[in-house]
C-alpha cells in the first residue's frame, strides 16, 4: 500500500511514558513547529531536519509501537503524538493516526493549536484525548515569546472543544512570561467560556532541555525565566477551580 511508503521526521519515540495521557504510553515526537517558544524544552523540534531528528516511514514507526501493545492493554494506555507540533507534518500524522486507530490503539495528541482546523479535523477526530496549549492571552506578548500571534490558536479552542473529545488545556507557567498582569486569570475565564468542559493542567517551567541548546548551537532561554513555587501553582489551580474548571496533573 502507498501509505507504507509515507514517512516523516521524528525526534524521538519514547516508550513507558506516564505523563501524557492515561496508562502506559508511547510518545511519538514529530519534528517541525510553527512556534519558536523562547523556553522550548524540545528545540530540536523547531525544524524538520537537524542533528537530532531522523526520517522514519509509517511502517517503521508502527513496528516499534506494535512491540508495546501488551503494555497498552494492561494499563489502559496508548500512543501520544507530540513534538514539535505534530500537525506540521500533516500527511505523516494522518497516515500514522489512521494506521494506529485501525489497530485499536488509544490515541492522544499534544498541540499548540496553530493549525487550519478543517484540514486536521479528521485527524483530531481519531483521538481519545487532546492536550491543547495556551501560552499567553496577549497577542503582542505571545508574538514576542513564540514568534507568532495567538489569534489562530485562540480561535481554534472552541472548534476543538466542539469535537466532543476530552480536552485538557495545558498552560506552561513561567515567571517572566505569563504570570503577571492577571494573564492566568484571563486564561481561566477564556477556557471556561470557550471550552467549558475542558480540564486544566498547569505546567511549571523547567530547564530539562537546556543540554539540547548547546548541541544545536542555540542560545539558552533567558535567565529571567523562573519556575513558580508549588504553592503558587496550587493557588492558581484554586483560582481556576473557583471559576468552575476542573484541574488535573499527569506529572
Amino acid at each position: 500500500m502507498e501509505v507504507d511508503m509515507a514517512g516523516g521526521y521524528v525526534m524521538n519515540i519514547q516508550d513507558f511514558s506516564v505523563n501524557d495521557g492515561e496508562g502506559i504510553r508511547t510518545n511519538i515526537f514529530l519534528a517541525g513547529c510553527p512556534l519558536t517558544c523562547a523556553w522550548c524544552s524540545n528545540p530540536e523540534g523547531q525544524t524538520l531536519q537537524n542533528a537530532m531528528t531522523s526520517y522514519m516511514t509509517v511502517e517503521e514507526v508502527t513496528d516499534k509501537v506494535k512491540k508495546q501493545m501488551l503494555f497498552y492493554r494492561m494499563s489502559g494506555g496508548g500512543v501520544t503524538f507530540s513534538g514539535g507540533e505534530a500537525t506540521v507534518q500533516q500527511e505523516f500524522l494522518r497516515c500514522l493516526a489512521g494506521r494506529l486507530y485501525d489497530m485499536g490503539i488509544s490515541l492522544a495528541i499534544e498541540t499548540c493549536g496553530q493549525f487550519a482546523f478543517e484540514e486536521v479535523r479528521d485527524i483530531l477526530g481519531k483521538m481519545d484525548l487532546i492536550f491543547y496549549d495556551i501560552k499567553h492571552m496577549d497577542a503582542g506578548k505571545h508574538r514576542t515569546f513564540t514568534g507568532i500571534s495567538n489569534e489562530k490558536i485562540l480561535s481554534n479552542v472552541s472548534k476543538t472543544a466542539r469535537l466532543g473529545i476530552p480536552l485538557i488545556i495545558r498552560v506552561p507557567v513561567i515567571h517572566g512570561v505569563n504570570t503577571d498582569g492577571g494573564n492566568l486569570e484571563r486564561t481561566f475565564a477564556f477556557v471556561k467560556k470557550e471550552a467549558p468542559l475542558a480540564k486544566l493542567e498547569l505546567l511549571p517551567y523547567h530547564t530539562f532541555g537546556e543540554g539540547k541548546y548547546a548541541e544545536l548551537g542555540m542560545p539558552l532561554p533567558p535567565a529571567s525565566f523562573q519556575t513558580p513555587s508549588q504553592g503558587e501553582i496550587e493557588a492558581w489551580n484554586e483560582a481556576a477551580r473557583k471559576v468552575g474548571i476542573e484541574t488535573i496533573s499527569y506529572r
